[in-house]
């Protein structure tokens, strides 16, 4: 791992053995890490991200201005989010396992073991967005298989800290962010067709961009909205 600066960007550089050179911009402080293949030398880097100073620049100063959450201590009356919608945490102590109730309610009920601790009380919550994830997620993936003419072999959700979803194209596997289960379902259904379109062509080149107009026209709109709901609370690590 090293660092170059191009066009007054220090640039972080990890090369390994991958087919193809890829540059991402991290939260939250717009940190910049370029994965090359290891036959690509230092001048190629730096023409490459020379191309992307633009897209870097836009990308930064949407993450420095982007909303984002103070820590989450899982207690009474904080703010929680659950499909879009903003709720108030109610814990309540009791004798029995861990649980999760909304129930038309505006507030998330978090049924927790009588002395829970803040960890405790976090993955009990984790486990709930987990499991209502996961089942909105495969009449969606239903849904884009017929209209689109794709097949997912397996999907699966995790707790992702720079990508709202993954592909894996040679075994046609999709994995969808756990905060995904925090925005709209629109939202959700977004990313579940953008990473199925990535099963057609891996970059976001002008292929990508012309399937998923052709698929799903307000692409844009979702993602611009995605990219408006506050960032969750994170201790970054690299």
């Amino acid at each position: 791992m090293g660092k170059m600066r191009v066009g007054g960007l220090v640039v972080t550089v990890v090369r390994k053995n991958i087919k193809n050179l890829h540059v991402a911009v991290y939260p939250r402080d717009g940190w910049v890490r370029v994965a090359t293949p290891l036959r690509v030398n230092d001048q190629a880097v730096r023409l490459a991200v020379a191309s992307r100073v633009g897209w870097i620049r836009r990308q930064q100063k949407k993450l420095l201005n982007q909303e984002r959450q103070s820590p989450r201590e899982y207690v009474s009356r904080e703010s929680h989010y659950f499909l879009g919608r903003r709720y108030l945490l109610s814990v309540v102590n009791h004798d029995g396992p861990g649980r999760v109730s909304i129930n038309g309610k505006p507030s998330i009920d978090l049924f927790v073991p009588i002395g829970a601790s803040r960890g405790k009380r976090e993955r009990i919550l984790q486990q709930w967005y987990r499991k209502e994830l996961k089942a909105l997620i495969p009449p969606l993936v239903s849904k884009w298989e017929k209209i689109s003419g794709l097949e997912v072999s397996a999907w699966g959700v995790k707790k992702m800290k720079t990508r709202w979803g993954t592909c894996n194209q040679n075994a046609r596997r999709i994995w969808i962010n756990l905060e995904l289960a925090k925005k709209p379902i629109q939202c959700l259904e977004y990313i579940i067709v953008h990473e199925m379109v990535h099963l057609l062509e891996r970059h976001h080149g002008e292929k990508f961009v012309a399937h998923m107009d052709r698929l799903f026209p307000q692409w844009r709109s979702l993602r611009d909205q995605l990219n408006r709901f506050p960032l969750r609370h994170e201790k970054w690590k690299y």
